[in-house]
């Protein structure tokens, strides 16, 4: 076992999760990231570079420095002071993974600094015990699409090569939405037929897209388990979810439990600045602010260096509070 890695460099896509149909067992990576140095030091010391870490924790309390120390803790190492640097591109609180990100970051970083004795099965089954889901970490850590199954314990999982043409339009309210919000607005019992409903949707839209089937996601998206009941909390997204596929969109769906609203586009269909006006369009009916990002599936997933040359440790980032 390497105990000298040096610093550490990690980059870890966004996610988006459920897919529609897929609650909390579908997972895309799309290309957003956040990247994660880290190395040991004498005292814990976090540095962030951007805007948007003011209320994030900046000493062992941060979240980056708490799962690498359950990597250690699984590997039976102590490394108790840590020199983190995170910059991330990932909008917080927006449905797009960004705590899932930031989980894998700090599993993986940790795993490499003391010479990668915990496997990425491992690692993903530490993930997932964190988020007590495995969509959002699983393709965050894998890359691609995951169809994935967790027992509370182990999770199962295949990945999925996104179909070639699948590009992917996100629109990214201006405001933020807490999951434990989004899940408190679901029901704790569903109909037979809805529950019916839903895993015929799950079961067309896994095949669809590994066969590349880009003509069944619109059917293959319809949710009845989460969307219509947090409809609600996102203005707009009733009307967008319905009409998206009428303006160039192969399907589209609720981002994680949100309120970032995700089409599915063929890079070929040649209706996307349409596709793009009306979903700007209608949230600003709403009275909503929102930004648009087109995006790629990310295909690597989780991947680092590890004896990298220091870019996000400078003492020159702003951020840098000393525990």
């Amino acid at each position: 076992m390497n105990e000298n890695a040096g610093t550490v460099r990690v980059r870890v896509p966004a996610s988006t999760a459920n897919l529609g149909p897929g609650f909390d067992t579908l997972g895309m990576s799309l290309s957003l990231y956040i990247w994660i140095e880290m190395r040991r030091s004498e005292r814990t010391i976090v540095h962030f570079e951007g805007d948007g870490f003011e209320e994030i924790p900046a000493d062992k309390r941060n979240l980056i420095y708490k799962v690498a120390q359950l990597v250690f803790e699984t590997a039976g190492v102590e490394v108790p002071e840590l020199e983190i640097g995170m910059r991330s591109d990932i909008p917080l609180t927006r449905g797009l993974g960004s705590s899932a990100s930031a989980i894998i970051a700090g599993l993986v970083a940790a795993n490499a600094l003391i010479g990668y004795p915990l496997s990425n099965d491992r690692l993903f089954d530490l993930a997932t015990g964190l988020e007590k889901h495995p969509d959002n970490v699983g393709a965050s850590l894998f890359g691609g699409i995951v169809a994935a199954a967790w027992d509370g314990n182990h999770a199962d999982y295949i990945r999925i090569e996104p179909p070639k043409n699948l590009q992917v339009l996100a629109l990214i309210p201006d405001f933020e939405l807490e999951t434990s919000k989004a899940r408190a607005v679901l029901p704790q019992q569903l109909s037979l037929q809805d529950a019916v409903y839903n895993i015929s949707r799950s079961s067309l839209l896994t095949a669809a897209l590994v066969s590349g089937r880009l003509d069944l996601l619109s059917s293959a998206m319809q949710d009845r388990l989460h969307q219509p009941y947090r409809a609600a909390l996102v203005p707009g997204m009733e009307r967008i979810l319905a009409e998206a596929p009428e303006r160039g969109a192969l399907g589209a769906a609720l981002s994680g439990a949100g309120p970032t609203l995700l089409a599915l586009v063929d890079r070929e269909g040649g209706r996307h600045a349409e596709l793009e006006s009306f979903m700007q369009d209608v949230m600003r009916e709403n009275g909503i602010e929102a930004r648009t990002l087109w995006l790629e599936p990310d295909l690597d997933g989780a991947v680092g260096e590890t004896n990298a040359e220091p870019e996000l440790l400078s003492e020159r980032i702003k951020g840098e509070i000393s525990s």
